[in-house]
């Protein structure tokens, strides 16, 4: 199969419900086409079951199970791309650890207002802020069982939308060797991209929504003043912005893994939430 869609509605990883409505649909959003047929991890969907944390990660054993779901679909299938739909950033665990066998030379775009390099010990309970420390051999020992591949390297790694970090990211980021910027003023610039595109001959593009301003776009974890998360700020991008890094980078034709992430619908959850019950509707 030469491309798969993995539709991945975790919201375990976030710890909020609305992501799986999120995942559910980014699938109706995103331009239909018969040559990526979709297919879904399934997870149970959200209900009133509570989740504990387990050794310092929310819904742990779910979180993990759930990765070995999505390897399981990867490895039956054998895609040449993925295209996964999250969910939360989590969702690029299993899909970029999976084309990294594929494709030895391949860099990772990480288009995000936040590193994900946290880890348990930082006092975040949520896994879908350890996701690329995961991917660069860090982190949870759990998680990184996971991993069917060797950690991807520190000159492999291009944050854009990346805004102020806490201590603990910025220590990992400098002892991995990281080369990164803090783009509270200016973005990652066109030529800068440009270069770190000709480095390879496969690339990884991981969109995580709330690198938009909430200004622009407020379906995203920032537009809702009541989360507080790990106390990190929301992204500062516009959309003209986002699009013009997206052109650039399907230009290149390099692209062969792109994840959607952190999708939060947070006024069609209130919706259907409202309307689960209506019984006309049902009968």
């Amino acid at each position: 199969m030469k491309s798969l869609r993995l539709v991945y509605p975790d919201y375990l990883s976030g710890g909020l419900k609305e992501y799986y409505l999120g995942a559910k649909l980014l699938t109706q959003i995103l331009p239909q086409n018969s040559n990526q047929p979709s297919f879904e991890v399934p997870i149970t969907p959200p209900s009133k079951a509570e989740f504990k944390i387990e050794n310092g990660i929310f819904a742990r054993n779910e979180v993990v199970q759930n990765t070995k779901k999505a390897q399981a679909i990867l490895a039956r299938y054998e895609p040449e791309k993925v295209i996964t739909i999250g969910g939360t950033c989590y969702v690029s665990l299993a899909s970029f650890d999976y084309l990294h066998a594929l494709y030895p030379n391949i860099g990772i775009v990480w288009i995000d207002a936040h590193p994900d390099v946290s880890s348990p010990k930082d006092n975040y309970p949520n896994a879908h802020a350890f996701v690329l420390g995961t991917l660069l051999g860090e982190g949870d020992e759990e998680l990184l069982t996971l991993l069917k591949n060797k950690p991807f390297k520190a000159d492999e790694l291009l944050y854009i939308g990346l805004q102020e970090l806490h201590s603990y990211q910025k220590e990992f980021l400098d002892k991995k060797g990281v080369s990164y910027k803090v783009q509270d003023k200016e973005f990652v610039s066109d030529d800068e991209l440009k270069k770190f595109i000709d480095k390879f001959d496969a690339l990884l593009v991981h969109f995580d929504i709330d690198v938009l301003s909430v200004e622009y776009f407020s379906d995203t974890y920032f537009a809702n003043p009541t989360l507080v998360g790990d106390g990190s700020g929301g992204g500062k991008m516009n959309l003209e912005k986002l699009t013009q890094i997206l052109n650039l980078l399907d230009k290149s034709s390099k692209i062969v893994g792109f994840s959607i992430a952190e999708y939060l619908p947070f006024s069609a959850y209130k919706l259907q939430e409202l309307l689960k019950d209506f019984n006309f509707l049902k009968n």
